[in-house]
């Protein structure tokens, strides 16, 4: 307790370290966790540092590792993870592990390169292979001219069944010839304009008749391609793409082109990206050189692959040949490079995890040891850290085996240095305290020293998200599942899970664990599971006996007499099972929860301010005792706790049946005090009659000298105001002026002496009562201080009222959850008890699962983050407003473990 009710003593420490012992010495130190260095260089640039090459060595180290382990993942090897945390390798072996990687990296890359240019080429094979066999399959689908006319009569003729395939066949024979006669009409057109430009019109040879040449006559005798041949390319192309390359070759040629397409059934792998690509062949008929480069530039514009096919089909077959064998001998010489890089890592893989642990310690010391000073004699390295009292001696012996471990012969040395400066603020917590300490720590971290909330917070916060929470079913649920997260805790962080929201379940499944188990116990006292009571002790109340049964049958509700119907003991544990069937059962739980919400609040804001003299006590702060603490208690007691107490008066002294009392013949239920009213009448000092004899007698005073005592009280409470507001910068202000009055320099001067002019300086000060109580307001003037005390004031005192105010969200969001339990329960579960047979016991299990999977979704998840939100809100607002600051900044020892798991989450691992 006494480690968690304040934040541990720290002290600032200044370390000499021998430059040969330092790496060792803070290596040491990180594995220890338990320093947290200063920068005493805070004017120098990171390239600047003394040890920034030995950082760039370290992050060249990791970059290699990282290319290592992209190359591990993207062959699926699993990554051996042993969790083994080996020590921070020496600084002469920094040069071995440097030497390891460049070796890996080297021989993977040059592997990765043969590995992509065997790839590449087996592609380019791949695909002339398939260009060959569509290829030959186009060129034997079309026959020699004469044939085909021939044949095609005798098929006409014979065989009606192939009449489609041969007008396909005539058809694509017939747009060849047409290709060739548009092509060499047009070259004739355009010769003749040439010859009639020049006024020399040549004329064609009619005795030249046309056999495939055209030969031109006169001053521009040239060939326009000597024999009527049609010229083609062949290749591969992206199957998305054949679309717009097809209507971009077509408008680009003007149609003078025939393209001819042949979808690759299996996938070809990319070599550059190892992606699985549907490719397909085309093959392009046009004539004349022009056409062909416009068509070889398209076919680059669209990234396609041409390759050389040989005219005739026996070349074509021959090439297929060669190229099979060249396939066959690439993939044996393929599967042994693949073979290799496996190996290798494989090898790799069994040690990631271990080498990225050591080069990223190396590298965390050379950061620590950059914020470091050297002496004038470069041979000493100087130090100024934070580190708690309570571990001095683990510091002194880490540094102890550090020099030893470098081979040192002098010591390293630690003094402890005074300073003005807030020490970081250090609580030591475990795996049960850690998640309760965040809860604070989220609103803000505790000012060095300050009694820290995460003790109280312990039972205080499941207790109030309980409150709002109180289903024992539904709190069972909450239970069982922090339950599992507890019992399977070492199996689940072996399994090192990154995902986000069930990382925030399991870091919080104490928190969870107390919240159901509370949850459970006010389920109990509230008589609750699933919205329904259990009658386990026998219900307080009865039906009469002279109400027949055959009437009761008959009647849709009955009115219960206190007087005849109540056995006159309470329930045994918890409220009457009779209540969750009453008609006015909510006017009771109203009024229950509501009065119980005040008590609880208030009492917890009282013990806030009971914890503020702990501060005030502990800081020596004697002037904020008297005109902080004890008039905010006055405030609080004479007003809050006032009604509280009469709240519970209430409950104990006035019931249903009459009875006589100090003021007079208490008649019954219907005289009971209002104390709505009489807190108006309190702050209004309205005089009220005694007794209950009178028809007003709700509002009248219940306990002899009830009006004088609460006047009194009222005046206590409106007199703390104005002290809290003027009495502490009334006393700084005075403090201030008596040490200005009551200091004096006295200047004697002996101007007789042989010395020189003697001067001898005396200064009185008057030594403050309050030692500590000035201290945070000396750099302040006097209307400063009043500002801020006004401030605090005016917030304390409309925060009392408004606080109390606040925690009737404890009765809001418990008849919240009880009323939607109950809808729930009616409007789903009910129904499945309405059916029956084989049908009803489908309907059922349905209906139950629907249930269960709302009641988890909705009361469960969204009504239990309802109330833990609003639990939050009442800790840090109305509960530590009353004691805690936290001004105060988190102590962030250099740890090597810390490091190591803020590097497993950036990497995702």
């Amino acid at each position: 307790m006494g480690a968690l009710f304040r934040s541990e003593e720290m002290c600032r420490c200044q370390l000499f370290l021998q430059t040969e012992a330092s790496y060792a010495c803070v290596s040491e130190l990180g594995e220890l966790g338990l320093v947290q260095f200063r920068d005493l260089n805070p004017d120098v640039t990171a390239f600047q540092r003394k040890f920034v090459n030995e950082i760039r060595r370290c992050d060249e180290m990791e970059r290699k590792l990282r290319f290592l382990e992209k190359e591990i993942k993207k062959d699926r090897i699993p990554i051996l993870d042993t969790s083994e945390n080996p020590d921070a390798p020496l600084a002469r072996e920094m040069i071995d592990l440097e030497a390891t990687f460049e070796k890996l990296d080297n021989e993977l890359r040059e592997v990765n390169m043969n590995e992509e240019m065997l790839k590449k080429n087996f592609l380019e094979l791949t695909e002339l292979k398939h260009i060959l066999r569509k290829t030959q399959a186009f060129f034997d689908e079309v026959p020699e001219p004469s044939d085909f006319l021939s044949d095609e009569r005798e098929t006409l003729l014979s065989q009606e069944d192939h009449l489609k395939t041969s007008v396909l066949k005539v058809g694509m024979l017939m747009m060849m010839m047409m290709l060739c006669v548009v092509v060499q009409q047009e070259n004739i057109q355009a010769m003749q304009s040439l010859h009639a430009n020049d006024g020399n019109l040549g004329q064609v040879n009619p005795a030249l008749e046309y056999d495939g040449e055209l030969i031109v006559t006169g001053d521009h005798k040239e060939s326009f391609g000597g024999k009527l041949n049609l010229d083609f390319v062949v290749g591969v192309i992206l199957r998305e793409r054949i679309p717009a390359f097809e209507r971009l070759l077509w408008r680009a040629c003007r149609g003078n082109v025939f393209l001819k397409q042949a979808e690759i059934t299996e996938s070809l792998e990319d070599p550059a990206t190892g992606d699985l690509v549907q490719k397909s062949v085309i093959l392009i008929f046009f004539q004349g050189e022009q056409l062909k480069s416009r068509v070889k530039k398209i076919c680059e514009g669209f990234r396609a692959t041409l390759y050389p096919c040989p005219e005739t089909p026996q070349e074509r077959r021959e090439m297929a040949i060669g190229v099979m064998t060249r396939i066959e001998d690439l993939k044996t010489v393929l599967g042994q490079t693949q073979d290799h890089r496996h190996r290798v890592l494989v090898a790799a893989a069994k040690n990631i995890r271990i080498w990225f642990t050591k080069v990223r310690k190396i590298k965390s010391i050379y950061h620590t040891l950059n914020l470091f000073n050297l002496d004038v004699t470069q041979k000493c390295l100087i130090a100024e850290c934070w580190c708690p009292v309570a571990d001095l001696d683990k510091i002194q012996l880490a540094l102890k085996r550090g020099t030893e471990e470098s081979g040192s012969s002098v010591p390293s040395i630690l003094n402890r240095m005074y300073t003005t400066e807030a020490p970081p603020t250090y609580n030591r917590t475990n795996k049960f305290t850690a998640g309760f300490q965040n809860i604070v720590d989220a609103y803000g971290v505790a000012s060095y020293r300050e009694v820290n909330p995460a003790l109280y917070t312990i039972i205080t916060f499941p207790f109030l998200f309980a409150i709002m929470f109180g289903d024992f079913g539904h709190g069972l649920i909450m239970f069982l599942f922090a339950l599992f997260l507890i019992v399977k805790e070492k199996q689940l962080i072996a399994r090192k899970i990154r995902d986000e929201v069930f990382n925030i379940f399991f870091g919080g499944r104490y928190i969870i664990f107390l919240m159901g188990l509370f949850s459970m116990y006010t389920g109990i006292v509230y008589n609750e599971v699933y919205a329904k009571s259990v009658n386990i002790f026998g219900s307080s109340w009865v039906i009469p006996p002279e109400v027949d049964d055959n009437v009761l049958a008959n009647m849709e509700k009955i009115q219960l007499n206190p007087n005849t119907s109540f056995l006159g003991h309470a329930y045994a544990y918890g409220i009457d099972p009779a209540w969750n069937i009453a008609v006015n059962k909510l006017n009771f739980l109203n009024s229950f929860k509501m009065k119980m919400s005040v008590i609880i609040g208030v009492f917890q804001m009282i013990f806030g301010v009971v914890l503020s003299l702990f501060n005030y006590r502990f800081f020596n702060r004697k002037l904020d005792i008297y005109t902080m603490f004890i008039p905010q208690m006055l405030f609080m007691c004479c007003i809050f706790l006032y009604l509280c107490i009469l709240i519970i008066y209430k409950w104990t002294a006035f019931s249903a049946a009459p009875a006589d009392m100090a003021v007079g013949h208490y008649p019954g239920s219907h005289c009971a005090p209002s104390l709505l009213i009489g807190l108006i009448f309190m702050f209004m000092f309205q005089q009220r009659n005694y007794g209950f004899a009178d028809s007003k007698c709700v509002t009248n005073a219940f306990y002899p000298g009830q009006v004088g005592f609460e006047q009194f009280l009222v005046v206590v409470a409106v007199l703390c105001a104005p002290t809290m507001l003027f009495v502490k910068p009334y006393l700084i202000y005075r403090e201030r002026k008596n040490r200005l009055n009551d200091g004096h320099i006295a200047i004697h001067a002996d101007m007789n002496s042989d010395d020189a002019e003697a001067v001898q300086i005396k200064q009185k000060a008057s030594s403050s009562t309050s030692a500590g109580a000035h201290d945070e307001h000396d750099d302040m003037n006097i209307g400063e201080i009043f500002i801020i005390q006004a401030i605090h004031t005016i917030e304390f005192c409309l925060g009392c009222i408004s606080h109390t105010a606040s925690y009737l969200r404890l009765w809001a969001l418990s008849l919240a959850h009880a009323q939607l339990s109950e809808v729930l329960w009616s409007m789903v579960l009910r129904i499945a008890f309405g059916f029956q047979g084989y049908a009803g016991a489908i309907a059922v299990y349905l209906i139950v699962w629907a249930f269960g999977m709302l009641t988890i979704c909705i009361l469960v998840l969204m009504e239990g983050l309802s109330a833990f939100l609003h639990a939050l809100r009442l800790h840090w607002v109305e509960f530590q407003s009353k004691f805690y600051t936290g001004s105060g900044y988190l102590f962030t020892p250099f740890s090597f473990d810390v490091i190591l798991e803020q590097a497993r989450i950036e990497d995702g691992d």
